[in-house]
């Protein structure tokens, strides 16, 4: 257990933040799900407009230091491949 002032209030501190992080993460997630649901559904115009929506949540993630941005290129990446080929 932290034992010196500066010690207990960064552990505060990442306590804090964890829970921001925790919060920022879920809501990636589900961005992302509502994707996947959209593409499960079949429908080109409502999985696309999903994605739109995605794209800038999930590279937020990456200002905000939850995700790599390499992760986050990759899972836009794939999502929009996907969603190009419910259209072809």
């Amino acid at each position: 257990m932290a034992n010196s002032p500066q010690a207990k209030k960064r552990a505060r501190q990442a306590e804090r933040r964890t829970a921001v992080n925790k919060a920022r993460r879920s809501r990636i997630r589900t961005f992302l799900r509502k994707v996947e649901e959209a593409i499960a559904s079949g429908d080109p115009a409502k999985a696309a407009e999903a994605l739109k929506s995605a794209q800038p949540e999930v590279m937020r993630g990456v200002t905000k230091g939850v995700l790599h941005k390499n992760t986050a290129s990759r899972k836009i990446s794939r999502l929009s491949s996907r969603v190009k080929a419910l259209n072809a």
